[in-house]
């Protein structure tokens, strides 16, 4: 099923997961640089995404989708520029207790949807002058948290996976990895609903970064629409994080 809104002048730029949290911000933000703009997700297309975003309903993990969604995407008109792979999903639970369903499931749309995603859209790139490739993994692929073991080895899969394509096929094709931390989306607010005390344990997660707050799916955006442009021209096979300062920062807290 798929959603057709008007053209725009720019190149063509995939971004999936683009239903919600940062995968719609940044499908917005490059919307509005001019590219056209294919927005994908497992789901439909939301009610109040702007007209001007095209949508393809599409399982990543799923390589019959991903056939599916290059083709339309290639038949916009415009070649295809940027591909931003945003789509994952997050499973909290140590290893002894991840089932065999658990890693198909993560691990098909954090890692193999990737894959699949780079596979099919490289060779296209490569034949119409080369393009952008941005991943977008997590600050877990550098320093894991508790109880989710498969999430961070998905997103350190991503990283390694970057530098790669980065490596394997400059200068045509630019490859980074945006590192979020904590970003206030649904994840975010599901993983503070599991604290004793939500509102509590959001003040000490603010607390903890450098910048005084939590990240907006907009600061993802705003480095996203940063990587795509001309002024990163020099920027490839880089894991980049938007953290807010909280790596930086030790573990031993003031008394």
């Amino acid at each position: 099923m798929t959603g057709r809104g008007q053209r725009t002048a720019g190149p063509v730029a995939v971004v999936t997961g683009a239903g919600r949290g940062i995968g719609r911000a940044i499908a917005e933000r490059l919307e509005a640089n001019g590219l056209t703009v294919v927005g994908c997700a497992r789901s439909g297309r939301p009610a109040d995404l702007r007209g001007s975003i095209h949508w393809q309903t599409a399982d990543v993990s799923e390589a019959a989708d991903v056939a599916e969604l290059l083709r339309f995407a290639g038949g916009l008109g415009p070649p295809i520029g940027i591909l931003v792979n945003n789509a994952g999903i997050q499973i909290e639970k140590e290893v002894v207790d991840t089932t065999d369903s658990d890693w198909e499931r993560l691990v098909g749309t954090n890692c193999r949807g990737v894959f699949h995603m780079c596979r099919a859209f490289i060779p296209q790139m490569l034949e119409t002058g080369g393009g952008v490739i941005i991943n977008i993994g997590s600050i877990s692929g550098m320093a894991a948290d508790r109880s989710m073991a498969i999430y961070n080895a998905s997103k350190g899969f991503v990283h390694a996976l970057t530098r790669s394509i980065a490596l394997d096929h400059g200068p045509e094709i630019r490859c980074n990895a945006v590192c979020p931390g904590w970003i206030m989306t649904e994840m975010a607010k599901d993983a503070f609903a599991m604290a004793p005390n939500p509102d509590a344990a959001k003040v000490d997660a603010e607390s903890r970064h450098p910048a005084g707050r939590l990240g907006k799916p907009e600061d993802i955006a705003e480095l996203v629409s940063w990587l795509t442009s001309d002024g990163a021209s020099f920027v490839t096979g880089q894991c980049i994080t938007a953290d807010g300062g909280l790596l930086s920062a030790s573990p031993i807290r003031p008394i």
